[in-house]
Formats: C-alpha cells, sequence, structure tokens
C-alpha cells in the first residue's frame, strides 16, 4: 500500500515539479526552495523504488 502511493506521488512530480537535473544546475548556487524540491523528489523516487 505504501509503494503505491509512493509511485502516485512519483508520476504528480514528475508532471508537475521542474526537472533541475536536465538543466545541469550547480547544487551549491541553488535556492532552499530549489534544494527542498530536490530533496522531496529524492524521498518519493527512493520509497516508490523499495
Amino acid at each position: 500500500m505504501k509503494r503505491q502511493v509512493f509511485k502516485i506521488l512519483a508520476k504528480v512530480n514528475k508532471a508537475i515539479l521542474p526537472s533541475y537535473s536536465k538543466k545541469n544546475l550547480n547544487l551549491a548556487k541553488l535556492s532552499k526552495l530549489q534544494l527542498a524540491i530536490i530533496g522531496w523528489r529524492y524521498y518519493v523516487t527512493k520509497n516508490a523504488l523499495d
């Protein structure tokens, strides 16, 4: 059940949130909001794959 919820969240993230990895941005220069988005996407993806 938990994994299914995270899979749905991962699809929503992919549709709504921006992808910073395709833009080749420097992590040291990102704002706190951009870092939070990256962290959230990582957390959801990690739990969707477990």
